[in-house]
């Protein structure tokens, strides 16, 4: 080896044994090189191969060696071997790579040496960034092969080439992997875990789990959800009964022992929605997103595909709690029940009935349930909201429309009353045996840890008291569960027998058979009766008419037939009327005829026809007023006329500075002095000056003192002579 200075030579130490290879490249090692630290960088890529490929490790940590031959002294050798377990693909999650970097990037470092360059990075973003980073800081690189120089451009050729040879044998390698992999899937045989109900057989056959509870809770749970519509439903129901899952560790030194949970949301959306409980075996069900991958989280970014985009999918192979067609319609009625402007979305607590069915007769889109006062619904079209248009379809009350479904969804449950009765009876008797079947396994298996925990207490030498009191403690501790389990069973069986009395058939025979007073009880939900009506209604078309009352209703129902139906809504003036012409014609007529304002009410109430708004009938205040407002009422004309001292409820909140609303709740109060015109249906206030004069002191003083008490003198209004 020619050495490095002509005055100094490097002088092999005698405790080293000399290395396999002789690399080339030496000379271009340098006293300034010598001057700074050797680093050894040191990684295999999986836990398995650090404790099974122990030659590899021993040929990387003699790089050390290897270093005080090349002339630095034992002191000035740094050895990173923090990445040992860590795959090359990324410089993410190495924290040796990235102190590699800084130490080099602090100009501590003289060569870096590693066994090749797939040990260094297997990723070619990550190598020539190293080799940027070398070739700026005047750092040399080896390996096994040689020693090279990065602002050498044969070096870096050669340092690029291995690079890119590095990354494509990890590539090569996961292909192979995943080949194979894939054709293990594709025979069925390739399995990471089964989910809960499910274990693995000795010879690596899934079977179902030996525990019949396990089995009993998986199956409850897709009983409760064709029953009650919904995960969350589900999800109350298990809290409310205390019915915890079961399952068995995957991992540890309690790998394959039965555990118990509480229930989650998440736990349930998987169990209803892997198809392993269907028997289809499937591979390929989540993939990863470099996009969504997040640092330090190797688990993270995997995504749920959809099931066309499933490699492999294989019917028949696992045994099944469901059938296929049961598994394809639970994913329908999991999709229906998400909240978007094309599903119904699950029935929720809010008052319209038809929240989800109702859909507009003019655009087809789905009208959406508000509710703009307290005591109203209503039903608009919110095509204009999605698609950033003006209002063009007119929306309808709610209450008439819901009550006119409600009557025909009673109707057509009346023929069937007395076979809902007979299901009703079996569904309450089924329900109550498998609560009580449940709690039946959880007093037998209480039993066996008893006597488990008895027979290991009985088994042990009295004397090695540090063993004994252990599993006396263990027995104690059975016996209190098993009891607290004892006294809750009573407690479940006093509440709910497993027998219905006769009492009970009774009564759920009565209900069933009244079905409109089962559907006005107060017990009964308005989500209950939306989903009864979902049941029953597939969708409700309207159309709407602006210029007239009269809505257009249709029911499509669930088996495919429709009927027609008709209500009517609120306008808010005469002219929305269909027939006003003939109304106002009829009117005028009674008028010149010579009836009164009563005697015109009557007539048109005895011949049929309504008002505008919410009145079913007309009186004598709103014939007045119309008449008034046509201008044939003389004495409302003549009452309308502004006196001396009055003013106009708006004029008035104007002159004192303060607003009108404020202005009629003190009129409501009796502050004001004021006269009703009723045909018009306004108010008429009377204040002189003086009058003026308190009213704005009384406004100054409420904006001071807000919602308190005010002096006598200020609200107590003067009296008007001649009134």
């Amino acid at each position: 080896m020619k050495p490095t200075d002509p005055g100094r030579r490097i002088p092999p130490m005698a405790s080293t044994p000399t290395p396999p290879y002789r690399p080339l490249g030496v000379g271009k090692i340098q006293p300034c090189h010598l001057d700074r630290l050797a680093v050894v960088y040191i990684r295999q890529s999986t836990p398995q191969q650090v404790l099974e490929h122990r030659e590899s490790r021993e040929r990387q940590y003699a790089l050390a060696n290897y270093a005080t031959t090349l002339g630095w002294p034992a002191d000035r050798i740094l050895v990173i071997d923090e990445d040992q377990g860590r795959s090359g693909r990324s410089a993410d999650t190495r924290a040796g790579f990235q102190h590699l970097l800084a130490e080099v990037t602090l100009d501590h470092v003289g060569i870096v040496l590693g066994l090749e360059m797939s040990r260094l990075a297997r990723s070619s973003k990550d190598c020539h960034h190293l080799i940027e980073v070398c070739g700026i800081f005047r750092t040399l690189l080896g390996d096994q092969d040689g020693i090279y120089d990065a602002n050498d451009p044969n070096d870096r050729l050669l340092l690029g080439l291995k690079g890119t040879i590095s990354e494509v044998e990890l590539h090569t390698l996961r292909s192979r992997l995943e080949r194979g992999r894939l054709h293990k899937a594709q025979r069925g045989e390739l399995f990471h875990s089964v989910p809960r109900g499910y274990v693995r057989g000795p010879c690596g056959q899934v079977e179902f789990d030996p525990d019949e509870q396990v089995r009993a809770v998986v199956q409850l749970i897709f009983d409760k959800f064709d029953e009650l519509g919904t995960v969350h439903a589900v999800f109350r129901y298990l809290l409310r009964h205390d019915i915890r899952l079961g399952g068995r560790f995957r991992t540890g030194p309690r790998k394959g022992q039965l555990q118990w949970r509480r229930p989650s949301l998440s736990t349930l959306f998987s169990v209803l929605r892997h198809p392993f409980y269907a028997g289809i075996y499937v591979h390929g069900r989540r993939r990863l997103d470099p996009k969504r991958k997040k640092p330090d989280r190797p688990g993270s970014g995997r995504v749920v595909m959809p099931p066309t985009q499933w490699q492999v999918r294989l019917p028949g192979r696992l045994p099944a709690y469901i059938s296929e067609e049961r598994y394809e319609a639970n994913q329908q009625r999991l999709q229906q029940n998400q909240s978007r402007p094309e599903q119904p979305g699950t029935p929720r607590a809010g008052r319209c009935l038809l929240s989800g069915l109702l859909r507009c007769g003019r655009c087809g889109c789905r009208m959406q349930a508000t509710y703009p006062n307290a005591g109203h619904l209503a039903y608009v079209c919110n095509r204009s909201y999605r698609q950033g248009t003006s209002p063009s379809c007119p929306g309808v009350r709610g209450s008439a429309l819901d009550q006119l479904v409600a009557e025909q969804v009673l109707l057509a449950l009346e023929p069937a009353s007395l076979q809902l009765s007979l299901h009703a009876l079996a569904d309450v008797a089924k329900e109550r045996q498998r609560l009580d079947r449940h709690w039946q396994q959880q007093r037998e298996r209480a039993r066996y840890e008893t006597q488990e925990a008895e027979r290991r207490y009985q088994l042990v030498d009295p004397a090695n008291r540090l063993v004994a009191r252990t599993l006396e403690q263990r027995w104690e501790e059975a016996l209190r569960n098993e009891r607290q389990l004892e006294e809750a069973y009573d407690r479940f069986v006093r509440q709910q027998p497993a027998e219905l009395t006769e009492v009970e058939r009774q009564r759920l025979l009565a209900l069933a058979q009244d079905i409109p007073m089962l559907w006005r009880a107060d017990s009964t939900t308005i989500a209950q009766r939306k989903e009864i009506a979902r049941c029953l209604v597939d969708r409700v078309i309207v159309a709407v008419t602006e210029q007239s009352e009269e809505v257009a209703v249709t029911i499509h129902w669930a088996g495919g037939f429709a009927s027609e139906h008709a209500v009517r809504r609120p306008v808010c003036g005469y002219e929305q009327l269909r027939g006003y012409a003939e109304l106002k014609n009829r009117i005028v007529g009674l008028w010149q005829a010579g009836h009164s304002a009563t005697e015109i009410a009557q007539t048109l109430n005895a011949e049929g026809w309504r008002p505008p708004k919410r009145r079913e009938t007309f009186n004598k205040d709103m014939v007045s007023q119309w008449l008034s407002r046509q201008g044939l009422n003389r004495s409302t004309v003549e009452a309308a006329r502004l006196r001396r001292g009055e003013w106009h409820l708006k004029e008035l909140a104007v002159e004192v500075g303060m607003k009108s609303s404020t202005l009629r709740l003190w009129r409501r109060r009796g502050w004001v002095n004021a006269r009703r015109i009723a045909a018009l249906g306004c108010w008429i206030v009377w204040a002189d000056a003086e009058e003026i004069r308190r009213l704005r002191r009384l406004v100054a003083l409420s904006k001071k003192r807000p919602r308190q008490s005010y002096p006598e003198e200020l609200v107590r209004p003067k009296h008007r002579k001649g009134k």
